[in-house]
């Protein structure tokens, strides 16, 4: 059905949950390799990502199938939550919050995620080494402003669906962004950078 790729989200939704299967093929083509990569950012391990994502896409399929799936227009948004609140459950008791999101493998994979276009070699050494810049101080960053500052930048998600995903109010969503960019200009002019 070449006419599904036109429709938008909800309609694919009520789709699958009247039974057409495509229709939430349609979805995780969409879907998969933002969620994955936002998962493995998360969690630093192939498999464990794996798991999670296998996870929430099956979390998401009962719900629609069930009749649960509440109609918000925002279905990357709610699968995104799905995801978080799996990582969430899967550290309780396994690792501690601190360790979450300190992995630079892992901060690269999501980096490299963005589409940059370089017009010129120098271009690509200027960007080679602002990224590295990047990836150095979003690492010294506290777990909680990386999250946002990851979902902000490199998923361009509004600070409503940060929140939503994150499970706090937009005003600490704010915040924490808010802390994240101060933290990362005060590094910067300690490095000598001028901000």
């Amino acid at each position: 059905m070449n006419n599904l790729k036109s429709c938008n989200d909800e309609t694919l939704v009520g789709m699958y949950a009247q039974g057409c299967d495509e229709a939430f093929d349609e979805l995780l083509d969409r879907y998969q390799s933002k969620v994955f990569n936002y998962i493995l950012f998360l969690v630093h391990d192939q498999q464990a990502a794996d798991d999670v994502f296998q996870d929430t896409f099956a979390k998401a399929i009962l719900t629609i199938r069930a009749g649960k799936y509440v109609d918000s227009g925002k279905f990357g948004a709610w699968l995104t939550r799905i995801a978080h609140n799996l990582v969430v459950d899967s550290y309780r008791g396994t690792a501690s919050a601190a360790n979450v999101l300190t992995d630079d493998d892992t901060v690269q994979t999501a980096l490299n995620t963005v589409q940059w276009s370089v017009d010129h070699v120098e271009s690509e050494i200027v960007y080679g080494q602002t990224m590295d810049d990047v990836r150095r101080y979003m690492a010294m960053l506290p777990p909680t402003q990386r999250e946002v500052l990851y979902m902000r930048y490199f998923q361009d998600r509004s600070f409503k669906e940060i929140a939503d995903i994150t499970g706090v109010s937009i005003n600490t969503s704010l915040g924490r962004m808010r802390y994240a960019l101060i933290n990362i200009k005060r590094m910067m002019n300690r490095d000598g950078f001028r901000v």
